[in-house]
């Protein structure tokens, strides 16, 4: 039976586990809110840069205008970013987004080849024998675009080259607190058209305009600047939406470990209790008896 001494000591050590998963709670909750106002400082450029592509992208010969922008007839190679974190304790985060990409991309018809954003990803990836052409990882935990824009670059120089005809984006999307979903995107060719919805906040009118306007220095060199840009700028957006996913998820895990270690530590105190209790009466008993014997003899 246990004692009332280890039963204490693992009250203890539960409190003090309890104590550390709220402090983690706390940070991860503010993380997030750093994360999302990341996001929305950003959205303003995203949106006046998706306006100017995709209003030279109307232009007559729009098929022609920038090779990011041309569909290849035949697919022979695939490239994919998969965006992951580089720590633990968020739950199923890492997980389900790794099965995912492989749900996805494990049987697919060409071979598929990786760029892995975050330690947890790579890891994964690694262990299932998946071909990995480049990692990053140990990002800031505030990452800013030029932390990053070597990652799109990467992307759109293996594109260029042809050594693949496809580029895909992996990345947890956040919903709330609570919902993060797997999502994937094709990133290149860049597709032009009321069906992407990469930038949410302008209007129809802004996205039907027709109005003729003058370049300066003109419709090819601003491509050339944008169309790399705007890639680049997909894959930050998409590690701010997966850093506030994966925060969020490390919040909901440490609030359940808590929650878990406070129901433990109420269950270990009546354990504790009772064993302090039977102890108490095992020693009254002992005295009992020590004292019939002396009085029977």
């Amino acid at each position: 039976m246990t004692t009332a001494r280890e039963v204490r000591l693992r009250i203890r050590s539960v409190k003090n586990i309890a104590q550390v998963t709220r402090a983690l709670q706390a940070v991860s909750a503010s993380k997030v809110r750093k994360a999302m106002q990341a996001v929305t400082n950003t959205r303003p450029y995203a949106t006046k840069a998706w306006q100017v592509l995709t209003h030279i992208a109307g232009q007559p010969g729009r098929e022609s205008l920038h090779p990011l922008l041309t569909r290849r007839e035949k697919v022979n190679n695939v490239l994919v970013v998969l965006v992951t974190g580089d720590r633990g304790l968020a739950g199923a985060y890492t997980t389900n987004i790794v099965r995912f990409t492989l749900n996805q991309f494990g049987d697919y018809p060409v071979p598929v080849r990786y760029i892995t954003v975050g330690r947890k990803g790579r890891d994964l990836m690694s262990r299932r024998g998946e071909q990995i052409i480049a990692e990053f990882s140990k990002l800031p935990a505030a990452p800013s675009f030029a932390d990053v824009s070597a990652i799109g670059r990467l992307a759109v120089d293996e594109y260029f080259e042809g050594h693949c005809d496809e580029v895909y984006l992996v990345y947890t999307d956040f919903i709330n607190m609570i919902t993060q979903v797997p999502t994937a995107k094709k990133m290149l060719p860049l597709e032009i058209g009321e069906e992407a919805d990469r930038v949410q906040d302008f209007t129809r009118a802004e996205r039907g305009a027709a109005s003729s306007y003058i370049y300066e220095p003109g419709q090819t060199e601003i491509l050339d600047e944008i169309v790399p840009r705007f890639t680049a700028l997909q894959v930050y957006h998409a590690i701010l939406e997966s850093l506030a996913s994966e925060h969020a998820a490390r919040m909901v895990a440490m609030k359940n470990a808590t929650d878990s270690a406070t129901e433990l530590a109420a269950g270990l105190q009546l354990e504790y209790n009772q064993a302090r209790q039977q102890g108490i009466t095992n020693e009254m008993l002992d005295i009992t008896g020590g004292a019939e014997a002396l009085s029977q003899s």
